[in-house]
């Protein structure tokens, strides 16, 4: 059971044995690998076998006894073949393309369905063949029968929702097919696109308009499409300066908002303060009171605002006005470079063939503007060129909407003279038809009428190549393309259904001409008549006015279309003539360039050079103020030792010495130190002879002493400063010695960089001067050019004893608007010349008129101040500012925080009252309760007053028990009583008590 398989063992009545073990029935019905059995029962009744394992199968078996087994079920083994040791064997399939048993055994099985359905499908045909032909016999005889008695075509129709499930069949197939052949047909999409992009999309088509009544035509240009990265290069360089305009219009308008957003948050401040007062309940005094400050707070803030724009906004127009005042001696610099210019030009009219000409930096010509220049002028050419076709192809389309509106023309035309006589007929024209050249597009677009039709060309070309196969690409176009003959060609119920209609059309023709009109038909038919007839006269004239005004706009856009031919034949020259400069400019590019990078070489070393000036000249400043501080602190120490010495000190001298000696000594102590090594003693030749005196001169020991000992009567103090006053001297002697000396070095190299600079500005000069003159050359080596200018003979106006000249070489070419610009500009000049003198003498007498007011406006201001100071004096007693009193008249502050003390003392005053009342209700609740309190001790009091009183009675009551023993039981009862009674007000004294407690 652990292999899924089943062993039934037949037991016998006997009983068992080992050897009835051998015989058993054996059976796989489970997994091997996985449906491992893992129970089997009986059923209730034990006729069945229930058997379920680990891979999830349940089987069940039938249990019958010898009696109940049928016997057709018992099996016959037969028995084992022999001679199998003499047949020979199979050979082995070597063929790897031959097909398996179980291909082999598909295989037949799919001819064998094939085949059925086929069959079926023929058979089915029959079926539909047979119908068809009652259907149509039955049309036939319909037709036979009277007009009453026929049957309508609808009739015929059974059910009008089967050709609905026909149709919706139909369409589930089509989509079908469709979804298998879409990778086909996406893959063979792509393969045209790629071959319309590399040939067809590269060129646009030219296409031929022909006028209709006459010989005329009109062609587009050839042009070859502009390439999609060239127009995103161009898009993206002219939207770069509009997304820079954007920028800034969106910076300006941020910082709009920002301020009018600055300026409205304190009146939302104080907006919000009021609404936080604002209640739904009737308002009290106190907190109007506060409102009414607030409003009056915030008047005042808008009023001092006011003020202070006002106050900001005048002295804005005043800063305003004194910085647009030029100064005395101010001269406008375009003004006094167009005087220049006009002095240094005027009368002068240089050409660029002359050797005096010079060239500025924008009329310079590189190889870059001129390229620029090419490309652009390629581009007007190609928009000039585009626009004009598209003028002509909106022309081809009028004309085939003009031949759609005579065709519909005609149609009407041919109607109205069906109920004409043909002798009242008018020829009708003829209807316009496009040539082929008008429409080029189609030449390569197809159709399935196109691809049938090169199916049948390669199938014709595979039977001569192999007439034993067929093409395989009739079969995908046989799929794809083809389509079910159209109903007019063969149809049996479209004949009958168009011999149906002729027939009641003749049966009508043939009941009008029997009936007779009357005499209001007649005059019916009369009017109809002559409105047909005006119809047909108008219609033929709308006809030939459309053919009339196409032909006219044909021949004016000819015209226009030849004005181009002009202007784009010129054009093309003036791009010939740029190539060849272009090629000229090529072959001087490198001179040129090794000019500019000299040029830029220099510009650069200039720079870095002036960088270093300016950084040497910071360091020479740097050390002046050092060396001027040294100074200082030179003076300061000398002040120092004067203020130290005082007035009349007996050792002033000794200790000048001592502050001005030491130097000298200084200097003799390391002369005296090379003296012992030298074994010589001498003075030093440098001392200062203001710093010499008697003592100086009694040798170095004398020196030593007096420097070290303070004499007697000296200050021991003023001895010791004076010798720290002696190092600081010493100190910053020294250092302004170095300073000095950095200082001397930093002139040296500042003036070798200076001559450098001018070394380097000469040899720029002299390469800028080479340049100049090197674009003068290439100038002039454009200007030998050969340039095509089209004239006409009565252009030309150079005559030499009235003739023309051979040699133009001498003469100057202007075009006429030109010529009479010229001619014109000379009277223009002379007018201006004149308004320019005007004006100079008007803006004289206005320049003497602004003067005397200038001074009599100065004399009123002057007059005005002193009248405003001795105002002030009067009533103040001295000079007040005005806009400083105006500015600080209110101090908002100060009123903010007492309207805030106005608040807090309005909220503790309520705070205060909701207090009292509070106690107030207490004080009512604590008498309350006192009243109570005192209600209960004195029903507590009574109570005691009894009790005190029951217990006397009671006491009483128990000594005079001897006398009354005959009624002793009556006693009992009674002093039973009292206890209780007792006891119960003890209870409730308990519980007064306790409550007053």
């Amino acid at each position: 059971m652990q292999d899924g398989s089943l062993r039934a063992y037949p037991l016998s009545d006997k009983g068992v044995s080992v050897g009835a073990l051998k015989d058993y029935w054996y059976l796989n019905i489970h997994d091997n690998d996985n449906g491992q059995i893992q129970g089997i029962c009986l059923s209730h009744d034990d006729g069945c076998l229930i058997t379920y394992g680990g891979d999830g199968n349940i089987f069940t078996f039938d249990l019958w006894s010898d009696e109940e087994l049928p016997k057709d079920l018992k099996v016959i083994i037969p028995p084992p073949r022999s001679g199998l040791e003499k047949e020979k064997g199979t050979e082995d399939i070597t063929d790897p393309d031959a097909y398996t048993i179980e291909e082999d055994k598909q295989k037949k099985e799919y001819e064998r369905k094939m085949k059925e359905a086929e069959e079926k499908k023929n058979k089915k045909r029959e079926e539909l063949s047979a119908l068809r032909q009652d259907f149509v016999f039955l049309l036939q005889k319909n037709q036979k029968l009277p007009k009453h008695m026929q049957l309508h075509r609808e009739e015929f129709e059974m059910d009008c929702r089967i050709f609905e499930e026909l149709d919706r069949q139909r369409l589930q197939r089509i989509q079908l097919v469709q979804k298998q052949l879409a990778w086909e047909n996406e893959k063979q999409l792509i393969g045209l696109q790629k071959l319309q992009t590399q040939f067809q999309d590269s060129l646009e088509f030219t296409l031929t308009v022909h006028a209709i009544q006459s010989n005329h035509q009109i062609s587009t240009y050839s042009l070859l499409t502009v390439s999609e990265k060239y127009a995103q290069d161009k898009k993206h360089d002219d939207s770069k300066w509009a997304l820079l305009k954007e920028k800034r219009t969106a910076h300006k308008e941020t910082e709009q908002a920002e301020e009018e957003i600055s300026r409205k948050t304190e009146s939302v401040v104080f907006e919000n303060q009021a609404e936080m007062l604002e209640t739904p309940e009737v308002r009290k005094p106190t907190t109007r009171y506060i409102e009414s400050r607030h409003q009056k707070i915030r008047r005042l803030v808008e009023k001092y605002d006011a003020l202070k724009a006002k106050i900001m906004k005048r002295r804005a127009e005043w800063h305003e006005l004194y910085k647009s005042k030029p100064r005395d001696n101010y001269e406008n610099a375009e003004d006094a470079e167009e005087i220049k210019e006009a002095r240094a030009t005027i009368g002068c009219y240089r050409l660029k063939t002359a050797t005096n000409y010079t060239l500025t930096e924008d009329d310079r010509i590189s190889t870059e503007k001129k390229m620029i220049q090419l490309a652009t002028l390629e581009d007007l050419i190609h928009q000039v060129k585009v626009n004009m076709n598209k003028e002509i192809v909106s022309l081809r389309d009028l004309k085939v909407s003009i031949i759609d509106e005579i065709k519909s023309l005609v149609k009407e035309v041919k109607s109205i003279q069906a109920s004409l006589d043909v002798s009242e007929h008018l020829p009708i024209p003829l209807i316009p038809q496009l040539h082929p050249d008008e429409v080029p597009e189609k030449i390569v677009e197809y159709n399935s009428d196109v691809l049938l039709k090169f199916k049948e060309e390669q199938e014709a070309q595979a039977k001569l190549k192999e007439p034993l196969e067929g093409c395989p690409s009739s079969r995908a176009f046989r799929h794809v393309f083809l389509r079910p003959p159209p109903v007019e060609q063969g149809h049996p119920v479209a004949q009958a259904g168009d011999a149906s209609a002729v027939v009641t059309e003749e049966q009508n023709a043939f009941e009008m001409e029997k009936a007779e009109p009357t005499e209001m038909e007649l005059e019916i038919l009369k009017r109809e008549k002559i409105k047909n007839l005006y119809l047909q006269e108008t219609l033929i004239k709308k006809i030939k006015t459309l053919v009339i005004n196409f032909d006219a706009e044909l021949r004016l856009l000819l015209h226009k279309k030849l004005k181009t031919d002009v202007q784009m034949k010129s054009a093309a020259l003036r791009c010939l003539t740029c190539c060849e400069e272009l090629l000229i400019l090529k072959k001087l590019e490198i001179h040129e360039d090794l000019l500019e990078e000299q040029i830029c070489a220099l510009i650069s070393e200039q720079e870095d050079i002036q960088s270093e000036l300016k950084s040497y000249l910071t360091k020479m400043e740097d050390r002046k103020c050092e060396i001027v501080m040294l100074q200082e602190r030179e003076k300061a120490v000398y002040a120092s030792f004067e203020a130290s010495l005082g007035e009349n000190n007996d050792f002033a001298d000794f200790l000048t010495d001592i502050l001005k000696k030491e130097v000298e000594y200084v200097e003799k102590e390391e002369v005296g130190r090379e003296a012992d090594e030298e074994n010589e003693n001498e003075e030093e030749e440098d001392e200062k002879p203001d710093l010499k005196t008697d003592e100086e001169n009694c040798g170095s020991e004398d020196v030593v002493f007096e420097d070290s000992i303070c004499p007697e009567g000296c200050s021991e103090d003023l001895f010791l400063n004076t010798i720290q006053l002696r190092q600081q001297r010493i100190g910053i002697e020294k250092a302004l010695a170095e300073e000095k000396k950095i200082a001397a070095d930093l002139k040296k190299e500042y003036d070798a960089l200076a001559l450098k600079a001018k070394e380097i500005e000469t040899s720029l000069d002299t390469t800028n001067r080479e340049l100049e003159a090197f674009q003068w050359a290439k100038l002039h080596r454009l200007n030998d050019l050969c340039v095509v200018v089209p004239l006409r003979l009565h252009q030309v106006q150079c005559l030499v004893d009235g003739e023309m000249p051979r040699d133009f070489s001498q003469t100057l070419v202007f075009t006429n608007q030109s010529l009479q610009y010229l001619q014109k500009r000379i009277v223009d000049q002379r007018n201006e010349k004149r308004m320019q003198r005007e004006i100079h003498k008007k803006a004289k007498e206005q320049h003497k008129q602004l003067l005397q007011e200038k001074k009599e406006m100065a004399m009123e201001i002057q007059r005005l101040e002193e009248r405003c100071n001795d105002l002030m004096m009067e009533k103040f007693g001295r000079l007040v500012d005005f806009e400083a009193v105006q500015v600080h008249s209110v101090n908002i502050p100060m009123e903010q925080m007492k309207v805030r003390i106005m608040e807090k003392e309005y909220e503790h005053f309520v705070e205060l009252k909701e207090w009292e009342e509070r106690i107030v209700v207490l004080q009512h609740q604590l008498t309350n309760l006192t009243r109570e309190n005192s209600s209960k001790l004195h029903q507590l009091n009574r109570f005691c007053h009894e009790k005190h009183q029951l217990e006397t009675e009671l006491e009483s009551l128990t000594g005079q028990g001897g006398e009354f023993g005959g009624t002793r039981s009556a006693d009992i009862k009674e002093t039973a009583r009292l206890e209780s009674r007792l006891v119960h007000l003890t209870c409730e004294v308990a519980f007064l008590s306790k409550q007053i407690n």
